[in-house]
Formats: C-alpha cells, structure tokens, sequence
C-alpha cells in the first residue's frame, strides 16, 4: 500500500510560505477587501480629489478605507439630481410606492448584513437589529404615503370670483441634506424616503461614522429599480462640505441635522442666496414616530395654487 506524501512547505522568493501536497501547490488565500465609494448618478466612483480616509473600529482597528468626497463631487451628484428630477417627478404616485417597497424588499433579504455593519460602527447587536427592523418599516411606511398625502394636503378654496380655485403640493426639486451624526441607518432612511416620495431628487452626505451603512443601503438602491441620479450619496467630512451643500444655486432646498450652530447659521446664510428651504431635524431618537410623518413629505414640498375659471 502507497504511503500518502506528506506537504511539504516550499519558500518562495519573498520569504512566505507555501505548501504543496501530492505535487500541487497550495497558496494562502488573500481576502478580498472591499472599497468603499460614492454613489453618484447610479454609478459608484471614487472621488474625483482621490482622497480617502480610514474608518476605525472601538479597538482602533481598521475596517475600511473611505472616499473622502470633495466639492467636485457634490456639484456632480447636483447635476446628476436635477437631470433626474422631472422624469422622476413625472412618475405616478403608485409606481413611486413601488419602488420604495422593492427598496424595502431587498433591504429585508440583506438584514443580517446591515446589523454586522452598524455593529462594526459600535452599535451593539441588539440596538442595530432594532435599527434596521425600523428603518425597513419606515421605508414601508413612506411606500404607503405614496397616493395619499395629495389628497392629505390639497384643498378647494372659496373665492367672490366665478373661479374654480385649488391648491396642491408639488416638489421643491433638488435637496441636498446632511445625515444626523447617529442611526447610521435610520437616519438617512428618514432624510430620503419622504423627499423622493414627493417627486425630488437628493443629495446626502453620510456622516463620518457610518459611511458603511450609507454606501450598502446605495447597494441596495441600485437593485431596486430606483432610476439613477434619484439619491446620490456622499461620504466625507462634514466640515468640508457643509457649506458647498448650502451654497449651491442649483439646490433648491437643504435639510441640515445636527445641532451645532455655527454650521446651521452657515447653511442659513447660504441658502438665502437663492432663497432655498432650509429646514433642520434635531430627533434624539430616530426610531421614534416623530421622525416619520406625512408632515415631513411636506417639508420639500411648494404648494401651487390654480384658478379655472366657471360659469362663463
């Protein structure tokens, strides 16, 4: 009977080793590490800049490299949003609900992987299933809004004129936002949801701590037939990009979370340079009801009001 040939261990020319068994030969395996980058336009460059920064677990261990994004960046994903915005616009309520409930979908079937991610981020495991359970129901939430705040907030109003008169939403157009500084999920789930579902196109900025979760939650976007240029989303610094995110003349509103007043008197000071919308969400909890309403579908809305005439 044959005896089995033992491995034998070779060393290679820069010193590892390798073994080989039978007269093949094995290499170690590499892991493949994934990069992390922006979501702009349906597509996932890096930044334009090249720049990137290490994103750090609790033990000061590195888990990934980020795309710093720059200002180029930002006003790419403007152009991006606006190209996008009337066809987008322009789309039935029921298609708009559709669509988000697909985004909901494909975010149930990846659950397990968004919890490992925000505990990467130093969320412990049970508060990252909460998170992600409720931001799923969230998206369902704002599926459902979809065909229904119109007639919530469209009115007939009584005129002396012969004038058949009424008002609607339709809107704003462009948002650009910046994500709270916690629920790395949540968070940008509650900032989107409501401004794609009445018909804008957005920009946001990830914050710092949880680009992870902003760029899969991208991921999932891309699979879920969500036309491209409709979110775009951008890792970097807040300090960077506050104020190109406030100053731009082709966003027509900003939506800024945080409380650190300088950066809001920044983002006011900006924005009334084109007389943007600026509203500011300051949840200390984005689980909670206050961080979902119809009301907030409202905040990137412009109310139009039309006369018809009758009885002529």
């Amino acid at each position: 009977m044959e005896k089995m040939k033992s491995p034998v261990k070779l060393k290679t020319g820069n010193g590892a080793l390798k073994s080989r068994t039978n007269g093949v030969e094995e290499k170690k395996r590499i892991a493949v590490q994934k990069t992390y980058k922006l979501y702009i336009d349906g597509k996932f460059p890096r930044s334009e800049s090249g720049r990137f920064y290490k994103l750090l677990d609790n033990a000061g261990q590195i888990i990934a490299n980020i795309c710093r994004g720059s200002k180029k960046d930002f006003r790419d994903a403007v152009v991006a949003a606006r190209k996008a915005q009337e066809s987008w616009a322009k789309r039935t309520a029921y298609n708009k609900g559709q669509i988000l409930y697909r985004i909901a979908e494909t975010l149930e079937g990846r659950k397990a992987q968004f919890v490992e991610s925000l505990v990467l981020q130093g969320i412990s495991a049970s508060e990252a299933e909460k998170e992600v359970l409720a931001s799923i129901d969230r998206i369902v939430h704002y599926a459902g809004w979809s065909d229904k705040y119109q007639q919530l907030f469209s009115t007939v109003n009584p005129v002396e004129s012969s004038h058949f008169n009424f008002s609607f939403p339709e809107p704003t157009g462009v948002v650009s936002a910046i994500a709270p500084d916690t629920f790395g999920l949540a968070g940008l789930i509650s900032l989107i949801c409501p401004a794609i579902i009445g018909g804008n196109t957005i920009i946001i900025l990830a914050d710092e701590k949880f680009p992870l979760t902003a760029i899969e939650l991208a991921e999932v976007m891309h699979a879920s037939d969500l036309p491209c240029g409709v979110v775009n989303i951008i890792t970097g610094q807040r300090k960077e990009l506050v104020a190109p995110f406030s100053s731009h003349m082709d966003v027509n509103a900003t939506v800024y979370c945080g409380n650190n007043t300088s950066e809001f008197q920044t983002i006011q000071t900006n924005a009334s340079l084109n007389v943007k919308r600026v509203t500011q969400y300051n949840f200390s909890n984005w689980l909670s009801p206050d961080a979902q309403s119809p009301y907030m579908i409202m905040d990137f809305q412009e109310i139009k009001t039309t006369w018809h005439p009758i009885g002529v």
